[in-house]
């Protein structure tokens, strides 16, 4: 018996479905990345710096973390094409709550940058914001990274369906109906 290439496929319209959704998730977290800066115009971390990065981030990692649940639940993901995909936003994921982590460690960097108990506190303060901003950043870069990555796995599996024909009828994947017995009365 040969194995059914048509079986280890993802659908078209599934494929085209997900490489959409992928598509839009890295654009929501390169424009994170852009918008979400820490330093003032002039470089300096600023008085009272903003605490709703490490909600929004929280919320991007959720969505990641839904879209690689979602797809991992769906049936193709266990065949060859959808275990490669899967790879990616599974890293997404992880990367996506490393980020959540440093913007929250951001936050409460500032909190203790409002009431330093010594001199240099400030300083030191200041730098580890300035760090842990920067780290968290490049995580979701990396996370968009990731996500591009399940893309063009996708968009590399809709290149292999163009090269294989639809299946007939005779090669339907399902079998045959039982013909008569051999033996007859």
């Amino acid at each position: 018996m040969k194995p059914d290439i048509h079986c280890e496929l993802i659908p078209r319209d599934d494929t085209l479905h997900l490489i959409g959704a992928l598509d839009a998730m890295e654009d929501k977290l390169l424009d994170a990345v852009e918008e979400w800066q820490l330093l003032d115009e002039s470089g300096h971390v600023p008085a009272t710096p903003s605490y709703q990065h490490a909600a929004e981030a929280q919320d991007l990692s959720h969505d990641v973390v839904r879209m690689a649940a979602d797809f991992a639940r769906n049936p193709h993901s266990a065949n060859r094409a959808g275990r490669d995909v899967l790879a990616h936003p599974a890293a997404a994921a992880t990367m996506s709550s490393h980020a959540a982590q440093h913007f929250t460690e951001t936050a409460e960097t500032a909190l203790c940058l409002s009431r330093p108990s010594k001199p240099t506190d400030p300083y030191y303060l200041a730098n580890r914001m300035v760090i842990d901003h920067a780290s968290a950043r490049a995580c979701l870069r990396r996370t968009s990274e990731s996500l591009r990555g399940a893309a063009k796995e996708l968009n590399d599996h809709l290149d292999f369906h163009r090269f294989l024909p639809a299946p007939s009828h005779r090669e339907s994947t399902m079998p045959p109906p039982p013909g008569p017995s051999g033996r007859h009365r």
